[in-house]
């Protein structure tokens, strides 16, 4: 190519549009990802690829995960186009002539959705070792964009708090530092990362950049269950993001490449949308819809009741369960999953698990008995299984070589007296596999709670480059033993819990079938975590705990119904001790849901009052349909008796408000303003109080 000539490549389909330059002197640069018309206005100079290298770094001195030396030489070295199974694909080839080292982007995506999914090869092409220190699986300038007209949206989370959504200005985090008249591109970085195991112990594995005056929003999520960095910058042509899995600097990763050797970053998602946040999220949910392995839970989505939340909370018996067993039958519940403690026969058995053998003192007859009275009211009988750590006191403990444990310098890593398994080893995943194949075959399960409670922290040194590298190798293990495990029982269902919501990413969601939010036990500090769940995992996979009491007044029962009817309904509570009225109000929380179900495997959500705040006293969650919107309301104490949910996709629309649970709506009153697309609601009832409201056309 002569050095004055300039390719434009573009790839795409009806719902996606990507412009990429091609230079011979300059690194191959993403000008445009849209889901509009493609305007190749931008002039973006962020290259596609960045490659951190112990030998040269960054071609300019950083902390940033931008303009890396070997970057900054990658040149373009061809492309190809192809379609398959309603997936678009462009392979984009580089190659950096100095280090020896090629780079293949692949950009993936479903076709008619507004989304992308991103990933990185890179080869030793050269004659000597390469140590890699970071590889970025997406990196882009933001369409041109300078960093004080973004907004950056990232969500923090916490065991109990899970999915604290915050937009703010970039320029906050970002600063306007004058760069053009400096010749440079700037050094400030806002960036968030993970440690260890819990994908989301800290932050949500996901952000967005969106300009504060159209609208335009890129929304992205990491699809890994371990390590993960994303970052945020300004550069002289605009901001940049770069989005990549474990690094050398966050994560102690490096990997080192001998001559014709390959390392694969891990797959991140961009979705892109002119319609802000939402637009975005719903692109989003489209994608994530793309991206799940069939199972045949997903067109039922069975309603599951759980023992645990402040129900039996790990204590299960016979005598405990089996009352509890007939009441969620008469509920309505599908699947009855016994949760933690099953297994234990001496009173303490955190530490001591890793057998998983059925207690003989909790159970006298066999837990059979148990189970076979889940199947007898026809029930899916679950059981909660923690598969990833042996505790200390263990017998397994002793049973298992020491390889098969995650190790630092010889010694195999405690954590709250638990050990952790490295899936990489044989033993690890033979010890797995009996267990689950003797639950499924010899008791029947068809559902297992699969817990994760403890977090190694960087890895393992034991047969790796670096303790970083061997958590990914582990994590990959664990990625496959569960595809090993569905596709021997195609039929089982997985629930994916890692105390509550701390590995909450679509490395696991697109093979798991649903998500415990959060083990809040709080019934009046859930519903902000339910409301932002479905801007982190599909609404049908977003598991909210509805736990109501034979204490709870009606009002209150309702109120923690709402909040699991809004989501894929994850019921427990004392309902054997409850009235034959407030049972019915259960039953009745339970119908509903299950009609919504269809609606549900093709809902976007929406945020009338906003992303929801912790604190907030109102919160709504919408659920957007093609015959209507269902809307969730939750007036919690403290709150005014009114207030204003804002729906401008319905705008122009003459419309009613439906009451849908519980029935009757009595001290409720909606109003509807199809010009300005307002929906004035009224409670006058004492908070707490919740309402499920169905907006359809008269």
């Amino acid at each position: 190519m002569p050095a004055d000539v300039v390719e434009i490549l573009r790839w795409g389909h009806s719902g996606l549009a990507a412009v990429l330059e091609v230079h011979p002197d300059r690194p191959v640069a993403l000008r445009e990802l849209t889901a509009g018309p493609v305007s190749v206005r931008a002039r973006v100079s962020q290259p596609v690829v960045e490659v951190l290298v112990p030998g040269e770094g960054r071609a300019r001195a950083s902390q940033r995960l931008s303009e890396t030396a070997v970057g900054s030489r990658l040149r373009y070295a061809g492309s190809e186009q192809s379609s398959a199974d309603g997936w678009h694909e462009l392979r984009v080839r580089m190659r950096d002539e100095v280090s020896g080292l090629a780079a293949e982007l692949t950009l993936r995506s479903p076709d008619g959705v507004p989304a992308v999914q991103a990933s990185v090869r890179v080869t030793n092409r050269g004659e000597e070792p390469v140590l890699l220190l970071a590889v970025t699986s997406f990196a882009a300038g933001f369409l041109g964009l300078p960093a004080a007209d973004l907004d950056v949206l990232y969500g923090d989370s916490d065991w109990l708090g899970e999915n604290r959504w915050t937009s703010r200005p970039l320029a906050d985090h970002v600063p306007d530092l004058g760069l053009t008249g400096h010749g440079q591109h700037g050094k400030s970085v806002f960036a968030l990362t993970s440690t260890g195991t819990w994908s989301s112990g800290r932050h949500v594995p996901m952000g967005g950049l969106s300009e504060r005056r159209t609208g335009r929003t890129w929304l992205w999520q990491i699809e890994h269950n371990g390590a993960w960095r994303w970052e945020a910058g300004d550069r002289m042509d605009g901001a940049y993001v770069a989005l990549s899995g474990p690094t050398d600097p966050d994560h102690q990763w490096s990997e080192l490449l001998a001559p014709g050797e390959s390392f694969v970053t891990v797959p991140v998602s961009v979705a892109v949308s002119d319609d802000g946040v939402e637009g975005a999220a719903a692109a989003l949910t489209a994608h994530r819809r793309a991206l799940l392995r069939p199972h045949p839970d997903r067109p039922a989505l069975p309603v599951v009741f759980n023992d645990y939340m402040n129900t039996l909370m790990g204590d299960p018996t016979t005598d405990k369960l089996l009352p509890l067993i007939d009441a969620a039958a008469a509920a309505g519940a599908e699947v009855f999953c016994v949760d933690a403690g099953w297994y234990d026969d001496g009173g303490d058995w955190w530490d001591s698990v890793g057998e998983w053998l059925p207690s003989r003192s909790r159970f006298p007859r066999g837990l059979e008995e148990v189970l076979a009275r889940i199947a007898g009211h026809g029930m899916t009988a679950g059981l909660w299984l923690e598969p990833e750590v042996i505790g200390v006191r263990s017998p397994m403990a002793d049973k298992l070589p020491a390889e098969a444990f995650l190790q630092r310098g010889g010694v195999r890593l405690a954590e709250h007296g638990r050990h952790h398994l490295d899936l990489r080893h044989p033993a690890a995943v033979a010890h797995l596999d009996q267990v689950v194949d003797r639950l499924v075959e010899e008791l029947g399960v068809g559902y297992f709670k699969l817990d994760y409670n403890v977090n190694p922290g960087a890895g393992t040194d034991v047969g790796a480059t670096s303790v970083g590298a061997g958590l990914l190798a582990h994590n990959r293990a664990h990625l496959a033993w569960l595809e090993g495990v569905l596709d021997r029982h195609p039929h089982l269902v997985l629930e994916n819990c890692g105390s509550g919501a701390m590995r909450m990413d679509y490395a696991m969601l697109s093979r798991l079938q649903l998500q415990s939010t959060s083990d809040q036990q709080d019934f009046l500090r859930y519903p902000p975590i339910a409301v932002a769940a479905p801007l982190s995992m599909l609404p049908e996979q977003a598991a909210n705990w509805a736990y109501p009491q034979p204490g709870m007044t009606d009002e209150e029962i309702a109120f923690t119904m709402c909040t699991g009817i809004m989501g894929r309904l994850y019921l427990s509570g004392n309902l054997h001790r409850m009235t034959p009225e407030q049972l019915a109000l259960v039953r009745d929380g339970v119908r509903l849901h299950q009609s919504l179900r269809p609606d549900l495997l093709r809902a976007t959500p929406c945020w009338p009052l906003g992303l929801p705040g912790w604190d907030d006293p109102w919160l709504a969650l919408g659920l957007r349909t093609e015959h209507g919107t269902h809307l969730g309301i939750w007036r919690r104490p403290g709150a005014g008796e009114t207030t204003v949910l804002r729906l401008p996709h319905l705008a122009g629309r003459d419309l009613r408000a439906q009451a849908a649970y519980p029935a009757p709506q009595e001290g409720w009153s909606a109003a509807w303003n199809p010009r300005t697309a307002e929906l004035t609601v009224t409670a006058t009832v004492p908070a707490p109080t919740a309402r499920i409201l169905h907006l359809r056309p008269y």
